[in-house]
């Protein structure tokens, strides 16, 4: 694949298009394209910035991605003069037609379309907290790819699809009886099996890239860079892909010269990333309680090189905390002015935002990019009739039986595979 070279964001090494790692310093790998101006392709959503993703073709059966406007009722009732919001979700008034309203369906397209291209059918291991499950579902719905999904038991009630896409007989649904760090240590057990791949989290390039394309998306519609970029952060991950797109809009040479500023936050008191930069530590009974439970990664990348602490680092950035309390205030008031519901997630980013505001850390004739990164969910149920995932097993913590839940995966999964 020469379209791309992959580069350690910590000792600078070289890699193989599809390593997954640097054997050095663990450092993320990065993609460096050799089109080096953003020059959007004859294809819809994200597929119009192929020469920024780490694929040769698209997928012609998904058309989302990104959308951005410029804000007038929060930005009016803010007091903010350039507030723009990057919105994904389902919102068709608006042209958003991400069909599990979350932007995980912008890592999931370009992750599936590098396996397909990688040239196997190796069954792709996916754990999540829900939001990312229900994207990779999707897609193995209008792809066929062979995909085994490891989700904590609290989750299982995300794990809903709009109907018609395609089958479900090639996804197995593990639920496992405790929080997304069990889901986690089964998931890499699974997929270190042989005829399994894992996903890669935040190591994996289609991933990152996918949901830089949030970034690209505003830039072409704002015109420029923002002066400060606010999300709400589970692992960090789309963080740092945001830092990693700004990095090469400003090799473009026409977007600006300056990285925005991350305004990175999490859900008090379930929130590691925080702790790590304020020190403290999180409720032993997190995720329980949280505002939403997607926001809480027990092991996220921080401090590896080319993770989140060096996003903060090289951004000037930082890290907010924001209690329920906070964010459910935050998401009437979005609602109220924008005229769209949003995903819990996304209310923690516009409850930063409203703090940083009151705090008077941002300016009122600043550029600000706020990422909703999930909704409309509510205007998808008007229009749709939701069909769920049922479960193929549940396994309890540390007693996941993996001999027998292996060979029950294999039953179900390896004659898709060969097929």
């Amino acid at each position: 694949m020469g379209k791309f070279t992959l580069r350690c964001a910590g000792c600078s090494a070289r890699h193989d298009a599809w390593n997954r790692g640097c054997d050095k310093d663990g450092g993320l790998l990065r993609t460096e394209y050799q089109q080096k101006c953003l020059i959007p392709a004859p294809y819809p959503g994200i597929w119009k910035f192929i020469d920024w993703l780490p694929v040769d073709g698209i997928i012609s059966s998904f058309t989302g991605g990104p959308i951005a406007y410029r804000s007038e009722g929060l930005a009016r009732e803010l007091g903010l003069k350039d507030l723009w919001i990057a919105f994904n979700g389902y919102w068709p008034e608006r042209g958003a037609v991400l069909r599990t309203c979350s932007f995980k369906d912008l890592e999931a397209p370009p992750t599936v379309r590098r396996l397909m291209e990688q040239g196997g059918r190796d069954i792709l291991v996916v754990s999540s907290a829900g939001n990312t499950a229900r994207a990779f579902a999707h897609l193995s719905r209008l792809t066929g790819y062979p995909l085994v999904l490891v989700i904590p038991s609290a989750a299982r009630d995300r794990l809903w699809l709009t109907p018609g896409d395609g089958s479900t007989e090639q996804i197995f649904l593990v639920s496992v009886e405790g929080d997304y760090s069990d889901a986690i240590a089964l998931g890499e057990l699974l997929a270190g099996q042989a005829h399994f791949v894992p996903e890669g989290g935040a190591r994996n390039i289609a991933r990152r890239d996918g949901m830089g394309t949030v970034m690209l998306e505003s830039v072409l519609e704002m015109g420029s860079l923002p002066d400060r970029y606010f999300q709400a952060i589970g692992s960090g991950t789309g963080g740092i892909s945001a830092w990693e797109a700004s990095m090469r809009l400003i090799e473009d040479g026409r977007f600006g010269s300056r990285l925005p500023t991350l305004h990175l936050a999490q859900n008090l008191p379930c929130a590691p990333i925080y702790n790590a930069v304020h020190g403290g530590s999180y409720d032993e009974r997190c995720p329980h309680g949280m505002y939403d439970a997607v926001l809480f990664n027990r092991r996220p990348p921080f401090d590896v090189p080319g993770g989140v602490a060096d996003a903060l680092e090289a951004t000037h950035g930082s890290v907010v905390g924001m209690t329920n309390e906070e964010a459910d205030k935050a998401s009437r008031l979005f609602e109220e002015k924008e005229g769209v519901d949003i995903m819990p997630a996304a209310a923690v980013a516009v409850a930063a935002l409203i703090k940083a505001e009151a705090e008077g850390q941002v300016g009122t004739d600043e550029r600000i990019l706020l990422n909703i990164t999930g909704g409309g969910e509510r205007l998808l149920r008007k229009t749709y009739s939701l069909d769920r995932l049922s479960t193929d097993i549940s396994v309890e913590r540390n007693e996941q039986g993996e001999g027998m839940l292996m060979d029950q995966i294999k039953e179900k999964l390896l004659e898709v595979r060969m097929a």
